[in-house]
C-alpha cells in the first residue's frame, strides 16, 4: 500500500471517515484548527518581532508621546475575528443539526450501558454485546445506563453521546463502508472503564438481515450449555463473575452450582436451579456474604429459555471440577 493510499484508507491525523457525518465534522474541525494556528503564529510571531525590534539599547531615550489608538486598526482586528467566529457558529450549528436529526426511516437499536459492558437490543428482542448494522442505512440508537454515566463513542463515525441512568439519550449515523469499527466508553465509569470496549460491525447489503436471523435463533441451534456459555459472555455476566475462581465484583461461577453459599446477614443457601433463577431475577433477595448488592435485575431482559441455558452452563463448570475434587478426597 502506497503512502497516499494509506492516508486515504486509514487517515493521517484523524480516524477513517466511516459515516456520512464524518466529512462535515472533519471539515469544521480543520477550519477551526487552521484559523487558530494562523492567528497563534501571527500573534506570537509579531510579539517576538516587536521584542527584538524594540528592545532597549544603549543610549536609550524616552520616546515622544505616542497615539493612544487607531480606529481603523481596532475595527479591523475586532471585525475579522467576529466574522470568523460567526462563520464557525453558523457552520457548527448546521453540523449539530445534521448529527441530531435522524431520518424518519432510521433503523432503531436500544443500547444499555452498565459496568462494564455495552448491550444492544434489536427490534426482534435479540440482545448482543456488539453492535451490528447494515451499510448505507441510517441507524438510530436509543441509549440508557443501568448504573453510572457512560459515554458511547465511535471515532470513525464522529459520534459521541453520554449514556445517563434514568433517562434516554439518542444519536444516529449512516455507515458508508462495511467493516468493523471500535467503540469506546469516553466517560470514566469506574475501575473497569478501560475494558468497556466493543465494536460496530457494518454488514454488506443483505448481510445484516442474515446475521440477525442466525443470531436470534442461537438457543435453537446450539446445545443448552454452549448457548449458556455464549450468553455468559454476551449478557454482561463475565464482567463481574469469573469462571476460574478469581475474585471479582460478584462471586465466581467456578464450582458454584450444587454447593452451599454463605449469605450476607447469616444463613446459607444451596446454589441449585431455583437459587440461580432467583439471583438473576431478584438479585437483592439473597446476597452472598462478602459482596455488595450491586447486581441489576435481569427481569424482562432474559427469557426463561436463556436462564435455563445459563443454568446448564453453570452445571458444566461444576462438573469440570468434580473429578479433581473426588480424586483429592480419596
Amino acid at each position: 500500500m502506497s503512502f497516499l493510499s494509506f492516508v486515504a484508507e486509514k487517515g493521517m491525523f484523524l480516524p477513517f471517515q466511516g459515516s456520512t457525518v464524518a466529512p462535515a465534522v472533519d471539515a469544521l474541525f480543520k477550519f477551526i484548527f487552521w484559523i487558530s494556528a494562523f492567528f497563534f503564529l501571527l500573534i506570537v510571531g509579531l510579539m517576538l518581532a516587536f521584542v527584538i525590534r524594540f528592545r532597549k539599547r544603549p543610549g536609550y531615550t524616552k520616546p515622544a508621546h505616542a497615539p493612544t489608538h487607531n480606529t481603523l486598526l481596532e475595527l479591523t482586528w475586532s471585525g475579522i475575528p467576529l466574522i470568523l467566529v460567526m462563520v464557525m457558529g453558523v457552520w457548527g450549528f448546521k453540523v449539530f443539526l445534521d448529527i441530531n436529526t435522524p431520518p424518519a426511516n432510521a433503523y432503531e437499536v436500544q443500547v444499555t450501558g452498565q459496568k462494564w459492558k455495552w448491550l444492544f437490543t434489536y427490534p426482534n428482542g435479540y440482545v448482543d454485546e456488539a453492535l451490528h448494522v447494515p451499510v448505507d442505512q441510517p441507524v438510530r440508537l436509543v441509549m440508557t445506563s443501568e448504573d453510572v454515566i457512560h459515554s458511547f463513542f465511535v471515532p470513525a463515525f464522529r459520534v459521541k453521546r453520554d449514556v445517563v441512568p434514568g433517562r434516554y439519550t439518542k444519536l444516529w449515523f449512516r455507515a458508508t463502508k462495511p467493516g468493523t469499527y471500535q467503540v469506546f466508553c469516553a466517560e470514566y465509569c469506574g475501575t473497569g472503564h478501560s475494558d468497556m470496549l466493543t465494536s460496530v460491525a457494518v454488514h454488506e447489503p443483505g448481510g445484516f438481515e442474515k446475521w440477525l436471523d442466525q443470531a436470534s435463533n442461537l438457543l435453537n441451534t446450539l446445545p443448552p450449555a454452549e448457548a449458556g456459555r455464549k450468553l455468559y459472555q454476551s449478557r454482561g455476566c463475565a464482567q463481574c463473575h469469573s469462571v476460574d475462581g478469581s475474585g471479582g465484583i460478584g462471586p465466581t461461577f467456578k464450582e458454584l452450582f450444587g454447593h452451599k453459599v454463605a449469605l450476607r446477614g447469616g444463613g446459607q443457601a444451596v446454589a441449585d436451579e431455583d437459587y440461580v433463577r432467583e439471583s438473576i431475577l431478584e438479585p437483592m433477595a439473597k446476597i452472598v456474604a462478602g459482596f455488595e448488592p450491586v447486581m441489576p435485575t435481569y427481569k424482562g431482559r432474559l427469557k426463561d429459555q436463556e436462564i435455563t441455558a445459563l443454568i446448564a452452563y453453570l452445571k458444566t463448570l461444576a462438573a469440570e471440577n468434580r473429578p479433581a475434587a473426588e480424586e483429592k478426597g480419596r
